[in-house]
């Protein structure tokens, strides 16, 4: 079902009927900064594998490759993940942006969600719709990126419908996004390490490059 939500004022009502179906453990396709998501409750273990499903089916990749997620602010993130003064400061000044940060995971990750280096890749994208969603959710959301089975992102709600409507509950209509990739920066060691060049600007952040 495709769902018309304003990108710049998402309607109240709209959101809370996104809310309920997260709830319930449905899937839903939304707007972000870079590109659409695919996303579920990350507390819903039963929405989590099936979104590992879906990736699966879409990108060609295991049942349980990682997954991001989506936090409304970095006091949020403070609750999942380990978040040094170097990385702190850093966030602060970067976020909500176009960026994926890897980062340490708390114990309040749900085990569905995390990686053999315990680590979890978080994003606070600066798109009102993502946000107010899990503002009203009151935690964070599992996501991934909504592609064609070739890799290409999808930059519309009415491809993803036509694709994956089988699939996903609510497929948020936040009109065209011109997608790219976020920028993804690993703070998990001593150094920043660049994982991937996208569209976040990195400025005077001193990093590594990922051999």
């Amino acid at each position: 079902m495709i769902l018309q939500i304003n990108a710049e004022h998402p309607q109240p009502r709209r959101i809370d009927q996104v809310i309920e179906t997260l709830k319930a453990g449905g899937l839903i396709a939304y707007p972000t900064d870079t590109v659409y998501g695919i996303g579920c409750d990350i507390f819903n273990k039963k929405a989590v594998e099936k979104l590992h499903r879906l990736v699966s089916e879409i990108k060609g990749s295991p049942d349980h490759s990682p997954l991001a997620f989506i936090c409304r602010d970095l006091s949020n993130i403070a609750e999942y993940a380990l978040v040094s003064d170097y990385a702190y400061r850093s966030l602060r000044r970067m976020l909500p942006g176009p960026y994926t940060f890897v980062l340490p995971a708390t114990k309040l990750v749900p085990n569905v969600m995390l990686n053999k280096r315990k680590t979890v890749g978080i994003r606070v994208p600066d798109h009102p719709v993502a946000l107010r969603i899990v503002e009203r959710l009151g935690h964070p959301i599992a996501t991934t990126s909504a592609t064609h089975s070739d890799g290409d992102l999808i930059p519309d709600p009415w491809t993803i419908d036509d694709l994956y409507g089988h699939h996903i509950d609510i497929v948020i209509d936040g009109g065209y996004v011109f997608p790219q990739p976020s920028t993804v920066i690993d703070f998990c060691g001593d150094l920043p390490q660049l994982i991937r060049q996208g569209k976040g600007p990195l400025g005077d952040l001193e990093y590594v490059e990922m051999l």
